[in-house]
């Protein structure tokens, strides 16, 4: 049986996490593929090398940095804009919205899965995550698998999966729990902290989510650390 080589989208989050121990349990052979975008820090990056060798899989990092010249207005590339935090509304969510960054960082690693001889690229969009993010949404996921087939025919052929776009994040988190992922090694915070700040948009969700799984929640906030 020939095994299925896949690149995933690895933020260092918890989704994607989620999504490479999946894909890793049902036989695929995993590259975990990260992004430096000029992001506003680089725990998430640091997270997703921790956990690709916990895998044993291998990592590349691609260097976007000078994407953040051109990416302006989002809080997560634009040093001027202050990461929200307490009660999120649609307008102060949009002010984390890097513009088009799934489409972006999806075909490089439709490019990389060719060049790698990978049949597959995963990423783990989810129904949880606002409208406010049009490249989560079923529709964009359409769009890039028509893309990735458009673009790669008769140069492998690479496939796109999205198979938690339909779900929650507390239904990724009761997965992942099953799965026995390492939560406590993944990294959510927009902030660059010590711990997680518990206070912005991406730490009040996952928290939530954990709540909502009924999942222990091994993250260390920043007003319970060291507790």
């Amino acid at each position: 049986m020939t095994t299925l080589r896949t690149v995933v989208a690895a933020s260092g989050g918890l989704d994607s996490t989620v999504l490479a121990y999946d894909l890793a349990r049902n036989g695929h052979e995993v590259t975990l593929l990260s992004f430096d975008y000029g992001q506003r820090h680089r725990r998430e990056l640091h997270a997703a090398r921790r956990l690709a060798h916990r895998l044993g899989a291998r990592h590349s990092v691609v260097d976007l940095n000078p994407l953040k010249t051109v990416l302006r207005g989002s809080a997560l590339t634009d040093p001027d804009i202050a990461v929200p935090s307490g009660e999120y509304t649609t307008e102060t969510l949009r002010t984390t919205v890097v513009p088009a960054r799934n489409a972006i960082f999806l075909s490089v690693a439709i490019g990389a899965a060719v060049s790698w001889n990978a049949q597959t690229v995963a990423f783990a969009g989810h129904s949880g995550d606002h409208e406010v993010y049009p490249d989560c949404r079923p529709a964009f996921v359409r769009a890039v698998q028509d893309l990735a087939r458009t673009a790669t025919k008769g140069f492998g052929d690479v496939g796109v999966l999205a198979p938690y776009v339909t779900w929650s994040k507390s239904q990724i988190v009761s997965h992942g729990h099953r799965l026995g992922v390492p939560f406590e090694a993944t990294w959510s915070c927009y902030q660059g902290l010590e711990w997680h700040c518990g206070t912005c948009s991406t730490c009040r969700e996952r928290r939530g989510a954990f709540i909502s799984a009924q999942v222990p929640d091994p993250t260390e906030y920043m007003e319970t650390a060291g507790a």
